[in-house]
């Protein structure tokens, strides 16, 4: 795989530390709907006094069961960016891009820029695993990192179209009540890539959350090939 030079998309969804989830759908109108589109980002201890640390990233919310389970676009590259020095700018990267029906793993490593513009980090190989359909297929590598890529249920519950309501005033009593509300991607699912870490591969925490637990700080962009 030659180095891509790439730019940054119109997506980018951000999270401080460790056991929060962020989530945004169909939001960021230059790529709502492709899996340039993030929808979730989860970073957090697979269990309590773990030495790992799992990054779930989704993709693309509306991909629809009966839709051939959705695609991972081969010109858009995910990239979890880590800081570890609390100046909030990236210091390391984990980056994923599709290839041929597999999902490439690189990093973590220094990203070859901050911001806007990177390069596909061909010389620092995590690994790689087969893009999952109807059954999930995952791959662990000498390292002990584990890896997913593919088609999941969406997590969240999430009454779209009242939300825009309220967004756009055309709400004025606010969101439903529970009973009332109805989950717009009942049903449907998200492009997901998974990665389960030692953090020996992510070096010491530097940040603090509200709750004083030492957390990374983490975000995730999709850049698109130009």
């Amino acid at each position: 795989m030659k180095k891509t030079k790439l730019l940054l998309g119109l997506s980018l969804l951000a999270v401080v530390g460790i056991i929060i989830v962020a989530a945004d759908h169909i939001d960021a109108p230059g790529v709502a709907g492709d899996s340039a589109d993030i929808a979730d980002f989860y970073a957090f201890e697979p269990s309590e006094g773990s030495d790992n640390t799992v990054f779930i990233v989704d993709l693309q919310s509306n991909v629809m069961p009966d839709l051939a389970y959705g695609t991972f676009d081969e010109d858009v590259l995910t990239e979890i960016n880590i800081d570890t020095n609390d100046d909030l700018v990236e210091d390391m990267v984990i980056q994923a891009i599709p290839r041929d029906g597999k999902m490439y793993f690189f990093g973590p490593a220094a990203p070859s820029a901050t911001g806007l513009t990177g390069t596909v980090l061909v010389d620092s190989p995590l690994g790689s695993v087969d893009i999952s359909g109807s059954a999930a297929i995952t791959e662990t590598t000498d390292d002990g990192v584990q890896l997913f890529a593919g088609p999941r249920q969406d997590a969240f519950f999430f009454d779209f179209v009242q939300f825009n309501a309220v967004v756009t005033g055309m709400a004025p009593l606010g969101f439903n009540a529970e009973a009332e509300a109805t989950d717009t991607f009942d049903g449907a699912n998200t492009m997901s890539i998974a990665i389960e870490i030692p953090n020996s591969m992510l070096g010491e925490t530097t940040a603090v959350n509200a709750l004083g637990i030492p957390v990374y700080n983490a975000w995730v962009t999709t850049n698109i090939k130009q």
